[in-house]
């Protein structure tokens, strides 16, 4: 499989992890399965970036957004981009009138399809496979599958972000933005700058980048970004605050004027002038 699906599979064995502890804060019963064959192998290989604890708060607080964003029944769209082996089509309750989009390369879509039918899972929800080559023009193919332009969407895009560079990021913001409704929302996550130069994070993004995964996008200054790019930010978070995995996070939170600090963003999003 490609690398980058190799880095889904390390995703899918870092929620099984999660999914194992007594005290976790989120349950994928998918997840081991998904997660061969490479999975548990890369946790191992980058053990030391410190980059498991982010994982799983991420997860939950895009679980959150999800739940929070449709529970007024304002949206019932949501795209899941570069879906990799998430199964929130699964294991999330839905509302009934959802349809879930999940879009990555034909390969990777297969090769989910094939482990999920071997489980005998089942979707909460109506889930659309959408094989799409992300680097190029994949709106077309999005709509063929039903989605509407029409109707507003919430746009998730997990761990996607720090594999493009500055101006792929900006465009990706921009057709997102160009295809949303009105009450349109994004959640998602990008990279603080100052941690891609950062010492302590080096020998783990120098294995990154050996494994043909760089992360190569960060930035200190995200509500600008995203507000230049059609987004306004109404939710921003890092890592160990309250609503993104307080108590679970093993370094100290910074404060937000302290310049060169290692910071992972995740952010909830709504269409800029909607």
């Amino acid at each position: 499989m490609h690398a980058v699906s190799y880095t889904a599979q390390w995703m899918a064995a870092a929620r099984a992890q999660e999914s194992e502890r007594e005290d976790a804060l989120y349950v994928d019963p998918l997840a081991r399965e998904l997660a061969e064959p490479k999975g548990f192998e890369l946790i191992e290989r980058y053990e030391g970036g410190g980059l498991l604890p982010f994982i799983t708060i991420r997860t939950r607080f895009l679980d959150d957004a999800i739940r929070d964003l449709l529970a007024d029944h304002a949206i019932h769209q949501v795209v899941l981009i570069a879906a990799g082996m998430d199964t929130r089509a699964f294991r999330l309750d839905w509302p009934d009138d959802v349809d879930v989009y999940e879009v990555d390369h034909g390969p990777l879509i297969e090769e989910k399809r094939r482990r999920l039918d071997a489980l005998g899972a089942k979707p909460a929800v109506r889930r659309h496979e959408v094989s799409a080559d992300l680097t190029q023009e994949w709106l077309p193919t999005l709509e063929e599958a039903g989605f509407d332009p029409s109707r507003p969407t919430l746009w998730v895009a997990e761990a996607l972000t720090f594999f493009l560079t500055e101006e792929q990021v900006a465009g990706l913001l921009r057709l997102l933005a160009s295809a949303s409704a009105p009450g349109s929302h994004l959640a998602f996550d990008i990279l603080g700058r100052a941690l891609l130069r950062s010492p302590f994070s080096k020998p783990f993004l120098d294995k990154l980048a050996a494994d043909g995964t760089p992360w190569i996008f960060g930035t200190d200054e995200p509500e600008p970004f995203l507000q230049a790019n059609g987004w306004d930010v109404v939710d921003l978070k890092e890592p160990g605050q309250p609503g993104a995995g307080e108590g679970r996070w093993p370094y100290d939170v910074q404060p937000r004027g302290r310049r060169h600090a290692n910071r992972l963003w995740l952010i909830r999003a709504r269409l800029a002038g909607a």
